[in-house]
């Protein structure tokens, strides 16, 4: 997974065919989002390899069945993107939405969270809506 901090208004913008951070605004307007390059299938069919996505950084907030992207406690090398089930002892429990291709909590635990998915910028631009929303 590839992280770029930006301040952005969020639009899709190609480099050479790859999805980039989107268009930079000036320092007054800084908006807490991060674009996350989506790597491996554990999120689908929600999300692709290859997906660009518009993270919401911070913990607050965040509801079980949301998109989150986060660090596993006991793989703080590893940034993931993955969804939310509930809060546990340990930090948050979360699942991939593939069930025959992930490694998630059942592998590595409580995980803290980053930030929460809002949009899929590139290639197929959707907001993600929250359960129950």
């Amino acid at each position: 997974m590839i992280e770029h901090d930006i301040t952005c208004t969020p639009y899709l913008v190609e480099v050479n065919g790859m999805p980039a951070p989107p268009p930079c605004l000036p320092p007054a307007a800084r908006w807490p989002l991060s674009a996350v390059l989506v790597t491996g299938p554990s999120m689908v069919p929600t999300l692709r390899h290859g997906d660009a996505v518009l993270v919401r950084r911070g913990d607050r907030g965040i509801r079980a069945g949301d998109v989150v992207v986060a660090v596993f406690r006991s793989r703080p090398d590893l940034l993931v993107v993955k969804r939310a089930v509930g809060p546990i002892a340990e930090g948050w429990w979360l699942v991939g939405d593939n069930p025959l291709i992930t490694d998630d909590s059942r592998a590595y635990g409580g995980a803290d969270i980053w930030g929460r998915v809002v949009a899929r910028y590139w290639p197929r631009p959707r907001l993600l809506r929250r359960p129950g929303v």
